[in-house]
C-alpha cells in the first residue's frame, strides 16, 4: 500500500459566460485533462435578481461524453431531444450520457427568472471510450433525497455518493465506465482516507474551504484542482477548516482526443462526421 502524491496544483481561471460568473480549472495552460475527466465549469456563486435572464445555455449539440452537473444553489431546467425534461434543485445532480448524439438546453426555470436568487453550479464533462462514443444517449436527474448522504470520520465528513460504491452503499447512477463520483462535506478536522486507487485517475476540486491533501500535504484553497501521480493506490484528505469538494475517479482511457466545441471523439473524421449529422437534423428535433 502507497499513497499517491500531490503532482500539481491547478488553479481555476476566470472566465465568465456573459454575466455568469465562471471560473475553469481544467482544461488549463498545465493541464488537458485529468482521463477520462475532460472539463469543469465552476458557475458561480452570484445571487442574481428578480426578473433576470437566467443561464445563458440555450439548445445545443454534443455528442462522444457524459456531463455530470451538480446543483449547488438554486435550480436548473434540463429538457433534450430524446424527451427528458426536469428541474433540479439544489442538492441535486443530473447526468446525461450525450453518446451518439442529441440536442439539449440547460436553462434556468420560469420561477428563478421571476424570483432569481443564489446560484453556483459546477459542470463536469466526462469521456466514453471509443466503443462507447456512439452509445444511446441517456439522462438521469437526481434531486438531493435521491442522493445517499454517509455520514464518515464520525459525522465530520459527509460523503454524497452519486456513482460508484463506499463500504457497501452504491450510489443511484451506473455509470457505463466505472467512474466514482461523489461530492464531500467536511467539518473541521474531518478526515478521509480514500483506497483500491490503483490504476485509477482522481479528480479532486476543492469549491470551498480548503484541505491538505497527502500525509505530509501543503494547505490547498478553493477554487483549485489537485492533481495526483499515476502511482500509489490511496489518498488521505484532512480538512484543516471546513469544505467542500468534487471528488471522483476512473480508469484512465488512453485514447486520443479530438474536440470541437460541444463534440468529443478519438478523429477529425469524427468529429466532421458529427458536424455533418447534426446539420442534418440526426440528433433529433430543434426544441
Amino acid at each position: 500500500m502507497s499513497d499517491k502524491n500531490v503532482r500539481r496544483v491547478h488553479p481555476a481561471l476566470r472566465d465568465d459566460i456573459g454575466d455568469l460568473v465562471t471560473q475553469r480549472p481544467v482544461p488549463s495552460p498545465h493541464l488537458d485533462q485529468v482521463d477520462p475527466f475532460l472539463f469543469l465549469n465552476h458557475h458561480g456563486p452570484q445571487t442574481y435578481p428578480p426578473h433576470n435572464r437566467g443561464l445563458p445555455f440555450g439548445p445545443h449539440p454534443h455528442r462522444g461524453f457524459e456531463t455530470v452537473t451538480f446543483i449547488l444553489e438554486g435550480m436548473l431546467m434540463h429538457k433534450d431531444s430524446a424527451g427528458y425534461k426536469s428541474v433540479i434543485h439544489a442538492g441535486g445532480v443530473q447526468w446525461m450520457t450525450a453518446g451518439s448524439g442529441l440536442v439539449h438546453a440547460e436553462i434556468s426555470p420560469r420561477e428563478f427568472l421571476e424570483h432569481g436568487g443564489p446560484l453556483e453550479i459546477l459542470q463536469l464533462w466526462v469521456n466514453l471510450p471509443p466503443h462507447l462514443k456512439m452509445t444511446q444517449p441517456a439522462y438521469t436527474g437526481l434531486q438531493r433525497d435521491d442522493i445517499p448522504a454517509l455520514a464518515l470520520d464520525g459525522g465530520k465528513v459527509s460523503m454524497h455518493l452519486v456513482a460508484g460504491e463506499w463500504e457497501g452503499q452504491a450510489g443511484p447512477v451506473k455509470s457505463l465506465t466505472g467512474v466514482f463520483m461523489s461530492t464531500i462535506a467536511f467539518q473541521a478536522g474531518g478526515r478521509l482516507r480514500v483506497r483500491n486507487l490503483a490504476n485509477r485517475n482522481v479528480f479532486l476540486y476543492i469549491v470551498r474551504g480548503a484541505l491538505q491533501v497527502g500525509i505530509a500535504a501543503d494547505r490547498v484553497g478553493a477554487c483549485h484542482l489537485v492533481e495526483l501521480s499515476d502511482e500509489g493506490d490511496e489518498v488521505e484528505l484532512f480538512a484543516p477548516e471546513d469544505a467542500f469538494v468534487l471528488f471522483g475517479h476512473a480508469e484512465p482511457i488512453g485514447a486520443p482526443v479530438v474536440s470541437h466545441g460541444p463534440f468529443v471523439m478519438n478523429t477529425r473524421a469524427e468529429i466532421e462526421q458529427a458536424i455533418r449529422d447534426y446539420q442534418a437534423g440526426r440528433f433529433g428535433a430543434p426544441m
